[in-house]
């Protein structure tokens, strides 16, 4: 039997509507055990959807490890957890080659990295050589050990948390370590209400632990991040993407601006975004509502900036009141 052509490939790619209610059902499975952090946790769906990797950083006791969790779960990806820790190796994560006694040779044994997503817990508290150790396989998929590559599953994806207050025992991410991650997300304190909700809700369920089941598959996921691909984006907003990186280029307060990376990275996320609006095309307000996940984390400030108080997250914030929003001229079809 021969195979499907190209045309009929694309044909029978999932429409906008259809990945706008899987993905619905997946943020639905996960609200039913995060309270509220709407906004997070749509923000971390969208750049699964754009194919990339994603890192929750804020303090302690916020909930970003039970949220990558339940989004795991959710995704029906093939799961494994790593606690980073400073004695953490990088043959911990990506395996290495075991004498087998019976085979007199060596076997490679696969490491935690081999899983449709990896949660990283913690990541800044292993020291960078255990943190190189994801660079290869969160940029090309694969992972090599003594010479031989291997490849990782398709879709492969990586949820990190991280610290952002606590500096004795952390290592801060380089920067090519950062510009891996398409989104870095924050999570914030809950108000009053939503904190009494998760409180309640863990009497309710009498455990501590949460379980969710499979929402979708791996196959799934795969066929919708390709259905992406047909979201479509006008030169004027794909152009806004441009200006707003190029802007953070020439700040007063920036050393190294976004990279060519962090203006694909806000292309990648809006069409995401779009979808989950029930729209088949990228306005300006979906790159607005990324720009800061999507390029803070890829600015290296100047160090006088510490005095100043200046944050990445500003520099952001004041390009988007200083770059010209296009007019966006398309109905908006919910």
């Amino acid at each position: 039997m021969s195979s499907p052509s190209t045309a009929d490939q694309v044909t029978n790619l999932p429409g906008p509507e259809e990945i706008r209610r899987d993905a619905g059902a997946v943020l639905d499975a996960v609200a039913s055990v995060v309270v509220g952090r709407e906004r997070s946790v749509r923000l971390a769906m969208a750049g699964v959807l754009a194919g990339g990797h994603v890192m929750f950083e804020d303090v302690p006791g916020l909930g970003k490890t039970l949220m990558a969790r339940a989004l795991a779960q959710s995704l029906g990806l093939e799961f494994r957890r790593v606690q980073c820790t400073p004695d953490l190796q990088p043959a911990d994560i990506t395996g290495s080659f075991i004498y087998d006694p019976a085979e007199r040779d060596f076997s490679f044994r696969q490491g935690p990295v081999f899983a449709g997503l990896l949660l990283a817990d913690e990541i800044n508290r292993t020291p960078p050589k255990t943190q190189a150790a994801l660079l290869e396989a969160m940029q090309e998929r694969q992972v090599t050990v003594e010479g031989r590559t291997f490849p990782l599953a398709r879709p492969f994806h990586v949820l990190a948390t991280a610290n952002p207050i606590e500096y004795e025992g952390t290592y801060p991410l380089p920067e090519a370590q950062l510009d891996r991650f398409l989104l870095r997300l924050d999570i914030g304190y809950p108000p009053p209400e939503e904190e009494a909700e998760v409180l309640r809700r863990r009497v309710a369920r009498r455990q501590e632990e949460v379980v969710l089941d499979p929402v979708i598959d791996a196959q799934r996921l795969a066929a919708l991040q390709a259905g992406l691909e047909r979201v479509d984006i006008d030169d004027d907003v794909l152009r806004y993407c441009v200006d707003l990186a190029n802007a953070t280029r020439g700040h007063r307060s920036v050393e190294i601006g976004a990279s060519p990376r962090g203006s694909q990275a806000l292309l990648l996320v809006s069409r995401a975004l779009a979808v989950l609006a029930g729209r088949d095309f990228v306005v300006p307000e979906d790159i607005k509502e990324c720009a800061v996940p999507a390029l803070a984390h890829r600015l290296t400030m100047r160090a006088e900036t510490w005095s100043t108080g200046v944050t990445a997250e500003q520099v952001v914030n004041e390009m988007l009141g200083a770059v010209p929003t296009p007019s966006s001229t398309r109905p908006v079809r919910r």
